[in-house]
């Protein structure tokens, strides 16, 4: 699954457009290295997103196409630095 997809699949990211946006402006790293939004997401990926002061780290647990929102959460997990 490509990495903007997953980004608003896994809700991490509200909307598509707004994933790939960041994407293009090299604020997600995966594996510690910037990607495109073009990247594909595999199971044990860590990917890092900084939007604003904020910064989110997680863990690829699946990568789903179909997820409803309440099962959402459980394709990622978050880690605590």
């Amino acid at each position: 699954m490509r990495l903007d997809k997953f980004l608003k699949v896994s809700r991490l990211i509200k909307r598509r457009t707004v994933a790939n946006e960041v994407c293009d402006a090299s604020r997600v790293q995966v594996n510690g290295r910037p990607v495109k939004a073009s990247y594909t997401v595999k199971v044990g990926d860590v990917i890092e997103v900084a939007m604003g002061n904020r910064e989110i780290k997680a863990k690829v647990l699946s990568v789903d196409e179909k997820v409803g929102k309440d099962t959402a959460r459980e394709m990622y997990e978050l880690i605590d630095e």
